[in-house]
């Protein structure tokens, strides 16, 4: 065999290797996750809980992968804006949602026409903290005790009116949802965001108000309050004298609220068990409880499947809450 016959069969052998080559260099670029930056939608505007909560996790969790983490506030329609966007997104890790109790809970049960599913349109990773929600009366209610209370709700039906800070959302649904376990008839008195509705309850317009914790405390702190019970496993620091409201009798009452961080839907497990693992780290970092805590926020921890069965679980619940309610969003 002549050079130019060597030569001539060298040349698939060669072209073999090289593909070879450039198959496990693409193959090793795709495992290096995370090799870019990372987004956190954000579904809501700038400034509010969830918009802290998320920017706090972004900030540790970017260190613990070594890569920035940059929030992107996609608000609108209760969340569902940006929820959908991460629901269509490619499921590399790179896009993450700042998912909520009602973006992926109350939102499936109240608004009609989404185009995602709550629970299949997304990977769920870990949930990030948990708020505890509190029922309290004005500074002007004849009952300061939830067993005074519930006595004197129950004995006179539709006397009394509650504020939520919107039709559909969550905290309306909790009110709701306290209503058909705890058999009281209650007026609902819708508005338009939380500070207005605290301000009406404070100034006597309207009697009661389920809240998170975070965003009634300074009132409850001021006397402009009474808190009643609050919706936590077990009592709050803030309040060690306020009964949950398993405490109470409404043992199957779970309305806390919660953050947590979901991916599309079909993120490859290596970078599932990456975004968990990472974001495990940085929820134990003591720094980050702490600004948590401040904000009136308890950080949690989950399997994915943990957090996936929470969903499932909370979409039903909310689907049943919204029937007895005759709930739907504005």
């Amino acid at each position: 065999m002549n050079r130019r016959q060597l030569a001539h069969r060298a040349i698939p052998f060669a072209a073999a290797a090289l593909a070879l080559l450039g198959f496990c260099a693409s193959a090793s670029a795709e495992g290096a996750f995370p090799d870019k930056p990372v987004r956190l939608i954000v579904p809501f505007p700038p400034g509010g809980t969830s918009d802290i909560t998320g920017r706090i996790f972004a900030d540790a969790l970017s260190r613990e992968l070594g890569q920035p983490v940059i929030v992107d506030n996609k608000g609108g329609a209760g969340g569902t804006i940006g929820a959908r966007f991460v629901a269509e997104a490619k499921p590399d890790g790179y896009t993450l949602l700042l998912g909520t109790s009602s973006t992926n809970g109350t939102n499936s049960a109240v608004y009609k026409n989404l185009t995602f599913d709550a629970v299949k349109s997304f990977t769920p990773i870990t949930r990030i903290v948990t708020v505890p929600g509190v029922l309290s009366v004005n500074a002007g209610f004849p009952a300061k005790t939830y067993a005074d209370f519930a006595q004197l709700v129950k004995a006179s039906p539709g006397k009394f009116s509650y504020a939520s800070s919107g039709a559909g959302g969550a905290t309306h649904m909790a009110m709701e949802y306290y209503k058909s376990l705890s058999g009281m008839h209650i007026v609902h008195v819708p508005y338009r965001g939380t500070g207005p509705a605290l301000n009406d309850v404070i100034g006597g317009q309207v009697q009661m108000i389920y809240d998170t914790l975070a965003s009634s405390y300074p009132y409850i702190k001021a006397g402009n309050l009474i808190p009643i019970a609050v919706a936590a496993p077990a009592r709050v620091k803030e309040l060690p004298n306020v009964p949950t409201f398993a405490e109470t009798g409404l043992t199957t009452f779970n309305a806390d609220l919660w953050n947590g961080v979901l991916a599309p839907a079909g993120l490859p497990p290596d970078v599932l068990k990456a975004l968990h693992a990472a974001s495990l780290r940085a929820l134990r970092n003591p720094a980050l409880k702490e600004k948590h805590a401040a904000a009136g926020a308890y950080v949690v921890e989950d399997t994915p499947a943990e957090f996936t069965q929470i969903i499932t679980t909370d979409v039903a619940k909310w689907k049943k809450v919204a029937e007895f309610g005759h709930i739907t969003a504005e």
